[in-house]
Formats: structure tokens, C-alpha cells, sequence
């Protein structure tokens, strides 16, 4: 589990590649020499692959939910029967559909399976109220269009019908951002197999190749603003990505991440684990809208996700070594949780002086840990 939100800029695992100075290079580049191993290793058993796959899928499987022997990473910390559905899923005729609350990494799995199955993640749609029908089809070089008319050269193809050529895997982000019409410019796309082009004659047409497929995500909290149509949904295979549940998973899962972005606990302030067990604590308990002994409290509207959970973590220790002196408590927690949890909205506001006051205050005194954690969000809070 980790981010449609998850910052991996400067992850310690496959390739630490940086790709020109790039602040987060796509997965294909970051884990360069793991998906070379898992090659390797496909031809030294003989492994089938699907048509149009550069691995086979148990080595997709290996890639995103790691694999010891191999020396493979875990990348996706969360369900591993879903990713196991997740594969078997692009191997059919329908697409795949990641939903899930925000931050549940399912962005990350959809790139991860791209970088595994078609070598690239990059060829990707974001759905927004802007998003057009050539973003998802095809558009013109106005120009040549002009001088030479529709023609092959004054076609621009859209990630879509690049990975319909290709035979490649396509990503569709946050797809019910789109307005319905535009989503529908998939149905045919997806049960067909091919897209038409009537600009360059009656029967020219795109083809897609063996090994294209779909994989679109999108939030339970847009629900309703455009709902999908019965024909599109019918042409995915629907995957819920939930939440992370276990505290202390996902202690663990926020520990790594953080040596992810900013290095092992020698190049950097610890967070020491009380720390991170407050900080995981309060995630846990505004995000389900109850405490750990069962009392009810009011949840938020903003996204209390483990990758925001992370992003807080890494901001805390960052503000302990440049501002601070050296030492992560949950005094800094607090004031970085502030910045996540406060989103202009009073309504949350209130709801998180309510957990303050009535949850947070108890705990402090008896424990120093969240006796610091409310002396500094007593008084940013307010």
C-alpha cells in the first residue's frame, strides 16, 4: 500500500535511478535492474508469456509484491490476492478497474503493473473536466492538417491509440473526473479492439496489438460526480483497493517509506516508534471514525490516507533537522498533521478540536508521547 499518493522520488530498492535529476522517475526506471532480473529468470525456466507481456505472470507478480529469493522488492503493501485478480484480470478481454478510497495506492499498483507487463507506465490519460475526446482517441497537427489535409503525418495519437499500436497497457486516471460522454469513447475501444479514424477514409482504422488493455482508477469520494454507464462498467473488471487496517502494519509500512524518501535513520532525525505509533494512531482513528477502545468520533472530510500519513512523517523529521533540534516528537507531528487534516473546511476543523479535546486531551495525561502531541495541537488547532 502506499499513494495515489505515495512520493518515491529517492526509493533504496530495485535501481535508485535518477534519470536526469528527476525528481520521481517512472517505475520502468526505478526498478530497471529488478524487471532485468525477473526477465532473466522467465528465460531460465521457459516461462510462457502472454501475448504482447514482457514478463510472465508470475514475474509481474514477483515485481510488485516482491519476492526474496529473487531479490525482488515489495512495492505494493496491501491485498495480495487482489493483485494476483489484478494480473489475471489484463490478461483477459476486459480492462481493469482500480477503486478505492484517496491514497490507496492505486495509481502506484496501476504503474507498477504497466512497468511490469509493457515495459513503459507513461502512456497515461488523466481524467479531469477538461479531459477531451482526443485525449482519448486522437487529435490533428493543425498545420499540416491544413497543408496536406488528414493524413497519417497530421494525425497526433493519444496515449490510447499509442498503446493500441504498441500492444502496450494504458493507464486512465480518476476516469469518473471525465464527463460520461468521454468515458464512453472506451466502449467501443475496449470490446472492440480497434479504433476507427473516418477522417482518413471509411474503413481506416487503428488495431489494437496483443498485449493492449486498460487499467483506469477512480475514487469512491467522486461517486456521483459522473458516474460510469452500465456499458462502460461492463466492459472492466472491478478491484477495491482498501485502506490499510492493522496498526501496527502499518507502522511498519510508514517506517519504510520513510527510509525510502529521505534514507536510513543514520542520514536522517529518527522518528523514534512512539512517535509513529501516535502519529498512525490519529490516522487510524479519524480515517474509520473510531477510537481504538471503540468510541465513536467524528471523521473528517479530507483524505487521511497512509501515504498522507507518510508525507506527515517525512515532514515532521524534516522540520526536526532544519528547524528543530535534531529530535522528532509528537509536538511535530501535530503541527505537520495540521496541514493535512486543515483544509480550509471549518466543519473539519470542528470535528478535529472535538477529537482534541475529548480524545486526545484523556490520553495526554497519562502518556508524555501524546501529552506533546496535545500541548502543540491545542494550541494550532484553535
Amino acid at each position: 500500500m502506499t499513494t495515489e499518493t505515495t512520493t518515491e522520488a529517492t526509493e533504496k530498492t530495485g535501481t535508485r535511478a535518477d534519470a536526469a535529476g528527476e525528481q520521481r522517475p517512472p517505475a520502468e526506471a526505478r526498478y530497471a535492474d529488478e524487471l532485468a532480473k525477473l526477465a532473466a529468470w522467465d528465460a531460465e525456466r521457459g516461462a510462457e508469456l502472454p501475448p504482447g507481456w514482457r514478463l510472465s505472470p508470475r514475474a509481474v507478480r514477483a515485481f510488485v509484491v516482491g519476492d526474496e529469493q529473487l531479490g525482488v522488492s515489495r512495492k505494493f503493501y496491501g491485498d495480495d490476492p487482489l493483485v494476483d485478480r489484478a494480473v489475471v484480470a489484463l490478461m483477459g478481454r476486459q480492462g481493469l478497474m482500480l477503486v478505492g478510497e484517496p491514497g490507496t495506492a492505486k495509481s502506484m499498483l496501476s504503474e507498477l503493473l504497466s512497468a511490469a507487463v509493457s515495459g513503459t507506465s507513461t502512456l497515461t490519460v488523466q481524467g479531469t473536466a477538461a479531459t477531451t475526446e482526443d485525449h482519448v482517441r486522437y487529435s490533428w497537427n493543425y498545420a499540416l492538417l491544413v497543408s496536406e489535409g488528414p493524413t497519417q503525418r497530421s494525425l497526433v495519437p493519444s496515449p490510447v491509440m499509442t498503446g493500441m499500436r504498441a500492444g502496450s497497457l494504458v493507464r486512465f486516471e480518476e476516469i469518473t473526473r471525465c464527463a460520461p460522454e468521454i468515458q464512453d469513447t472506451l466502449v467501443s475501444i475496449l470490446s472492440e479492439k480497434q479504433l476507427m479514424v473516418p477522417e482518413l477514409g471509411p474503413d481506416a482504422r487503428e488495431a489494437a496489438r496483443p498485449g493492449f488493455n486498460v487499467i483506469a482508477t477512480a475514487n469512491l469520494k467522486d461517486r456521483g460526480v459522473h458516474e460510469m454507464s452500465a456499458a462502460l462498467k461492463r466492459r472492466f473488471s472491478f478491484e477495491t483497493v482498501a485502506p490499510v487496517r492493522d496498526r501496527d502494519f502499518e507502522i511498519e509500512l510508514v517506517e519504510r517509506q520513510l527510509a525510502a524518501e529521505l534514507g536510513a535513520p543514520g542520514d536522517r532525525p529518527a522518528v523514534p516508534r512512539d512517535v509513529l505509533e501516535v502519529l498512525v494512531t490519529v490516522f487510524q482513528e479519524l480515517r474509520s471514525g473510531t477510537t481504538r477502545d471503540g468510541a465513536p468520533v467524528k471523521r473528517p472530510e479530507t483524505v487521511m490516507s497512509t501515504a498522507e500519513a507518510v508525507n506527515v512523517a517525512v515532514a515532521a523529521s524534516l522540520e526536526a533537522r532544519y528547524l528543530g533540534d535534531g529530535r522528532v516528537t509528537a509536538a511535530e507531528v501535530a503541527r505537520q498533521v495540521a496541514g493535512v487534516a486543515l483544509k480550509g473546511d471549518e466543519e473539519d476543523a470542528r470535528r478535529l478540536r472535538h477529537y482534541v479535546d475529548n480524545v486526545v486531551r484523556e490520553r495526554a495525561r497519562k502518556d508524555k508521547g501524546w501529552k506533546a502531541f496535545f500541548d502543540a495541537a491545542e494550541v494550532l488547532w484553535r
